[in-house]
């Protein structure tokens, strides 16, 4: 009877450590899931593989999966609009401008057309 008992039990240890190993290579996707990260499928992908790799490249799964938030993207961003950075660049342009205005002598005289160079017109 205690034979049986113990079979069962290693069977039980057996299978709970089978589905253990799949659903713990899992978690980078899952994660990935839940943050709409854009490739899901290449980290379910690298995670089956992982399993082949006794889970070594899991770490990098991992931090991948976490690297993407849907709401700030990959999280190199500023938190500032697109139009921000947009309004800044033409104000700096602007300014630019004006530095290269005075620095060539030009400030507040109006512009003169360029002379044509022989050859060109008549």
């Amino acid at each position: 009877m205690l034979d049986y008992f113990a079979l069962g039990l290693l069977i039980f240890v057996g299978l709970v450590l089978f589905y253990g190993i799949i659903v713990l290579h899992d978690i980078p996707y899952e994660i990935a899931v839940h943050r709409n990260h854009p490739h899901q499928d290449a980290i379910h992908a690298a995670g089956w593989v992982s399993l082949f790799t006794l889970h070594a490249i899991w770490p990098f799964l991992w931090i991948w999966a976490m690297l993407y938030r849907e709401d700030r993207g990959w999280g190199f961003g500023d938190g500032k609009s697109p139009q921000n950075h947009v309004m800044h660049l033409e104000q700096q342009v602007a300014e630019l401008q004006q530095r290269l205005d005075r620095l060539e002598g030009r400030a507040g005289l109006p512009q003169e057309p360029a002379e044509p160079t022989q050859g060109e017109g008549i």
